[in-house]
Formats: structure tokens, C-alpha cells, sequence
């Protein structure tokens, strides 16, 4: 099998399992974008091992072994791991972050619970940050406090991610809400996922997650400003998307119980095309506070791993408008259903 052969086999599973993702790909530069495709087929891959094994402490244990022989060299013969091991080895890639990644998943698969807003941003970190800082590896942006801001960015998608699914995961008996913060609900923890409800006290969590994840989204954007030029509007789309899904949430008066906050198929192509804008007209500040303000305490390890010292943030250039006019061409062709 050829290289070209194993990337289609990772096209092929994110087309038709990540409509959204796939779609958004098209924003990245070719050179970005495999390799984005192929690191996404493997988290979707690991996903999926994970939920549909009976014996998740097993699957994770496989995975594992299997992510050992990729940093070996020596793959399983499968299309998806000689291309992640491709990528790995192409981008010297820290083993830490899809060990982390993993990690997250076997936290999930345990059902286990978070004591405090920490312990939650140490999930959301392994989760969601993990994949960004990997991302940002494959962009070439390995500045400490581009991927600082990049962990900023995965930290407040997972927590939004959070607050739109209470009343879902509570139905499913799975609890995200700190524990620290459930005495205001003024019921146990069982009570809620037998019968959850929309009030005060749900309300008021609800807000205080999405204030923190609001908190970050806002000091992600001036660092993620220091992404290469042409890997901006992707990036920026889906904060500006996640970030949407919480405004729709407060609009609902913070009712995530019977209602799930969703952005429709016209807000995330509005938002596309403001994003592409946005990428051509941002400016750097690499001296602004929001920049150069530590990584979260709990992405810290993520930083450390990927970050190289010589790496300063890029002196910006400008982007030409021929790739504002090419994806918005290809947008326009793109059924809109891709958006879903």
C-alpha cells in the first residue's frame, strides 16, 4: 500500500463520519490538511475502539500497544496506522499528546467524575486540548505560547461541549458538573440523572461554565493569531462555532435540559466566510498580556512536551485573496448538508 492509498482511507472515514470536520478541512492548506485528516481519523478510530468494547480497561490497554509500535516504526498493518505513523515520524510528533488523548478517553469509557473545575479543565485538556496542541504541531506553530493559547481554545470547546449536554449525559447517567458545585442543585447526584430539571441552580452552573469557557475563548483568539496565515480561518471557525453554541445556550436562559443548543447549517457558513475575513485582517501582537500569560496549570504538561525554545511567533504576512475566493467557490459548491 502507498501512502496516497492509506490518506484516501482516512478521507473516506472523516467524510463520511465528521461531516463538519471535513467540510472545515477545506480552509486548511493542502499540506496541513492531511495530515489534520489523517490525526482525526486516528482520534476517531480510538473513539470508537473505546465505546464499542465491552471491556473498556482491555481496548484502552490495546490501544496503547498499538500506539507503542507506531512510535516504534513498526505499525499494525492497517491503512490508518501506517499513516499516522507517517505523520508521527514526518512531524516528530511528542508521543505525550496522543498518549494524553487516550488517557482522556479511558477517563470517559470509567464514567469517573470531577471533583472541581480543575480536575474537569484536566479532562477537557486530555480531550480536546491534546488534539489542538497536535494540530498545532502539524501547522509548524510550536511557540510556547501559541500552543498555550491553542490549549486556551480545546479547554473552552470541551467545556461548552459540557454545559450544551447536561441534561443529555445526566439522562445517560453521566455527570460532568464538579462535584464541589453540586450542593446548589440542592439534590444528589442520583436524583438529578433520574430526573433532571431546568432551574435556578442548573441555570446559574450552566452560566459559570460557560463564563469560563467564554474567559477562553477570548484569550485563545490573540494567540491563535500566531498560526501561520493560511491555517487561520479554519482555526478561527471553530472557535467562533463553539463559541455560538454557548451564546445560543444563554439565549435559552441557560435551559440545557430540554433543549440542545445547536448553530444552524446558515450561522456556520456566516461564520466561515467571517472567519477567511478574519485571518486576512488580523493583526499579531506577540507582546499582548493575552499572548504571553501562562498555560492553564492543568495544559501545562501538553505545552512542555510540544513546545521548542527556538520557536518565536511568525512575523505575519499577508493572505492573498485568491484562497478567500477558492474556498468560498468550493464552499459555495459544498451541499450544505457537509455543514451538519
Amino acid at each position: 500500500m502507498t501512502y496516497r492509498t492509506d490518506l484516501n482511507f482516512c478521507k473516506d472515514l472523516i467524510k463520511n463520519g465528521s461531516h463538519s470536520f471535513y467540510a472545515a478541512s477545506k480552509l486548511l492548506p493542502a499540506k496541513v490538511r492531511n495530515p489534520a485528516l489523517i490525526l482525526y481519523a486516528f482520534c476517531r478510530l480510538a473513539d470508537d475502539a473505546i465505546d464499542d468494547s465491552s471491556c473498556k480497561q482491555k481496548s484502552f490497554l490495546k490501544l496503547n500497544r498499538r500506539l507503542e509500535l507506531v512510535y516504534k516504526g513498526k505499525p499494525l498493518d492497517t491503512p490508518y496506522d501506517r499513516a499516522f505513523t507517517n505523520m508521527v515520524e514526518k512531524f516528530q510528533l511528542p508521543k505525550t499528546l496522543p498518549q494524553a488523548l487516550l488517557e482522556g478517553m479511558k477517563w470517559d469509557a470509567e464514567g469517573r467524575q470531577y471533583k472541581n473545575l480543575s480536575d474537569l479543565k484536566s479532562y477537557s485538556a486530555r480531550v480536546a486540548s491534546a488534539v489542538g496542541v497536535m494540530m498545532c504541531v502539524i501547522m509548524g506553530a510550536r511557540n510556547k505560547h501559541v500552543l498555550a493559547r491553542a490549549c486556551d481554545l480545546g479547554v473552552a470547546m470541551q467545556l461548552t461541549n459540557i454545559a450544551r449536554d447536561i441534561g443529555e449525559d445526566a439522562r445517560e447517567g453521566r455527570i460532568y458538573i464538579p462535584l464541589d458545585w453540586f450542593e446548589e442543585l440542592e439534590i444528589t447526584q442520583r436524583e438529578f440523572c433520574e430526573e433532571p430539571y431546568a432551574g435556578p441552580s442548573l441555570a446559574l452552573i450552566t452560566q459559570r461554565i460557560l463564563d469560563e469557557a467564554d474567559f477562553l475563548y477570548k484569550r485563545a483568539a490573540y494567540g491563535l493569531s500566531g498560526l501561520p496565515i493560511f491555517c487561520r480561518p479554519g482555526i478561527f471557525s471553530a472557535l467562533h462555532i463553539y463559541s455560538r453554541i454557548g451564546k445560543h445556550i444563554a439565549y435559552a436562559n441557560y435551559d440545557n435540559i430540554n433543549k440542545r443548543a445547536v448553530t444552524s447549517k446558515s450561522e456556520k457558513l456566516s461564520l466561515l466566510f467571517y472567519s477567511i475575513a478574519e485571518a486576512a485582517g488580523v493583526t499579531i501582537f506577540p507582546n499582548h498580556p493575552a499572548v504571553t500569560n501562562p498555560a492553564l496549570s492543568e495544559t501545562q504538561f501538553l505545552v512542555d512536551a510540544a513546545a521548542l525554545k527556538s520557536h518565536k511567533i511568525a512575523a505575519d504576512k499577508s493572505l492573498k485573496t485568491d484562497i478567500i475566493f477558492d474556498v468560498w467557490s468550493d464552499l459555495k459548491k459544498r451541499d450544505l448538508e457537509n455543514l451538519t
